[in-house]
């Protein structure tokens, strides 16, 4: 009816954190927030950690759905052998569910993805929708595994302090347990150093971090590694066009 008020449709936004401890919790906590901003938040996990989380309330603010990924009930694999059925199936449910809400009245526009989970920006836009990493960790441990990536850090290491770009001397005991051990789960010692892959093609980037957690130091460490990671890139695509 002409005059009427128009019922505004709220942006619907999906997150989907790794499912892996230390990981969920702080992005349920950032849906948290983001449908406290009037947006319609889904959370996306695995149907192999329905049992795990507690009944969702009507009054909650968010929404969670269970995708499937290819754990069959009572199945149980190592961390190596779910990484690869992860990675083989997941991409499929997750594509499923973005086209699934399409034909609704709240199609998904956005998807903030743990940046673990690095295929999601590739698979979001080539579904039509946008996406961002978030980085669960501090910006600490995140420019740790962005020296190790870029080949600046090696292990094992040549000194018992190591020294990084904005970050005070480390001891060795201080390092990420991953990165000092690589053997002891190889695939996601993998994940962690790999997500900085391709966030340099993101638009946004959301760290898990506060000031009063880490140092402004620290913090602007963060932002050199975002700057020179973006930098490295576009003399990449030029030189690329050069040729």
């Amino acid at each position: 009816m002409e005059g009427e008020a128009k019922t505004s449709i709220p942006p619907h936004v999906l997150v989907f954190p790794f499912p892996i401890q230390g990981h969920i919790n702080p992005m349920l906590q950032f849906s948290k927030r983001l449908a406290s901003k009037g947006l319609k938040v889904t959370l996306v996990t695995t149907q192999s950690l329905s049992k795990l989380l507690p009944p969702q309330s009507e009054s909650s603010l968010i929404q969670i759905r269970f995708i499937y990924d290819g754990l069959k009930e009572g199945e149980k694999l190592d961390h190596e052998g779910y990484l690869e059925l992860f990675q083989r199936v997941v991409p499929i449910s997750l594509a499923n569910l973005i086209e699934e809400y399409k034909v609704t009245s709240h199609p998904v526009k956005f998807i903030v993805y743990d940046c673990l989970i690095t295929w999601v920006l590739d698979l979001a836009r080539t579904v039509g929708i946008d996406g961002a990493p978030f980085f669960t960790q501090s910006a600490t441990v995140h420019s740790i595994h962005y020296h190790v990536y870029e080949g600046a850090l090696k292990f094992p290491f040549k000194s018992s302090l190591i020294s990084m770009p904005s970050i005070p001397l480390l001891k060795v005991d201080e390092m990420p347990s991953l990165i000092v051990n690589p053997g002891i789960y190889p695939s996601l010692n993998d994940l962690n150093i790999n997500q900085s892959l391709n966030f340099h093609k993101a638009s946004l980037l959301f760290f898990n971090t506060f000031d009063n957690l880490e140092s402004q130091r620290e913090i602007e460490n963060r932002r050199l590694m975002v700057e020179d990671f973006r930098g490295q890139t576009a003399r990449a695509k030029a030189e690329a066009k050069e040729k």
